[in-house]
């Protein structure tokens, strides 16, 4: 299971509703920023989430609207003394965008937290007990683009109605059959995995690609995922204009949707020039489960389901005890 806050959802420069790019990603007692565009630490503020335990930025590509943000956030979590180290992810030509910014931060020596640039390449760039991030290359403007993909391991539920019956007591022998293990009881009888293990379950997938000029080489990555988040910066009656500029309609992101067989669909990096109504009915048209999310709108994604989180829930995921939330 996930939760994504979409902190910023506008392209190339803000609107009145809209900030530049961001998304926050929760799982378990994890954070990650995808992006970080200018007045992102105000959208986190917005939130209600804040900064608590935010020290991995994953970045889709260089281009300032997805990166200007940095620097305020840098800032302020040196003088907050939030975090001790800022893990920054991305392609080689981003990192090289964000140490020119530091440059102009970190001068002087007035910021304490250490910035931790991370170059990425394709596959895995994150892993915890329960969940992988790999990273994958898309095509947009400039060398280096990636998106990525937050995936929960396949697991086995424990079927404790018949370890019951096999007589397996509560304690570390039942969570050595979690974990894998076969167990010797104090009866002598030998009891493997399988034996009280069901079938296996995929996990919850997620797959944030941001920017992109051609969707055939993400259908694969993005097979069924649980949701995807993509750009839609124009519509089809300007699709000369991005392909020109190196962007996706919203009936491409549909139609890639459609054919990775995708539960559900975000649209986000929306341009002023259309309305929210223009865009999701021509993405709707090819797949009917597009949502337009607005800034701050936040959203749980579980394996075959997606469910609006209320500013009630919103407010219980920001407290502290919530992080540490199977």
């Amino acid at each position: 299971m996930f939760e994504v806050c979409f902190l910023g959802t506008s392209a190339s420069a803000p609107s009145v509703e809209r900030g530049l790019s961001a998304a926050l990603v929760l799982h378990r007692d994890q954070r990650f920023l995808v992006d970080c565009g200018e007045g992102t630490q105000r959208q986190l503020l917005r939130s209600g989430l804040g900064f608590r335990k935010l020290d991995k930025v994953l970045l889709t590509h260089g281009h300032l609207d997805h990166i200007l943000g940095l620097g305020g956030l840098v800032s302020t979590f040196s003088r907050w003394e939030s975090i001790d180290t800022l893990h920054i992810y991305g392609g080689n030509w981003a990192l090289q965008r964000v140490q020119d910014l530091m440059h102009v931060v970190l001068r002087g020596g007035e910021v304490d937290t250490a910035v931790e640039l991370v170059e990425i390449h394709s596959g895995p760039i994150w892993q915890g007990g329960a969940m992988t991030i790999t990273a994958f290359p898309v095509s947009h403007r400039g060398p280096g683009c990636f998106g990525f993909c937050f995936e929960e391991r396949t697991h086995r539920p424990f079927l404790a109605d018949r370890a019951q019956t096999l007589g397996i007591p509560n304690g570390p022998e039942r969570r050595q059959l979690v974990e894998g293990h076969t167990v010797t009881l104090a009866d002598g009888r030998v009891i493997a995995p399988q034996d009280v293990l069901g079938e296996p379950i995929a996990g919850t997938k997620l797959v944030h690609v941001g920017d992109a000029g051609r969707t055939d080489n993400l259908i694969e990555v993005a097979r069924d995922a649980d949701a995807l988040i993509i750009e839609a910066t124009y519509t089809s009656r300007d699709e000369e204009m991005a392909a020109r500029f190196g962007h996706l309609t919203a009936r491409q992101a549909a139609e890639l949707a459609a054919e990775a067989n995708v539960k559900a669909l975000f649209l986000v990096h929306l341009s002023r020039r259309y309305s929210e109504y223009e865009t999701l009915r021509e993405a709707r048209a090819v797949f009917e489960n597009t949502m337009v999310p607005r800034d701050l709108d936040m959203f749980r994604i579980m394996r075959g389901q997606v469910l609006a989180i209320d500013d009630e829930e919103r407010q219980r995921l920001a407290q502290p005890e919530a992080m540490g939330r199977p």
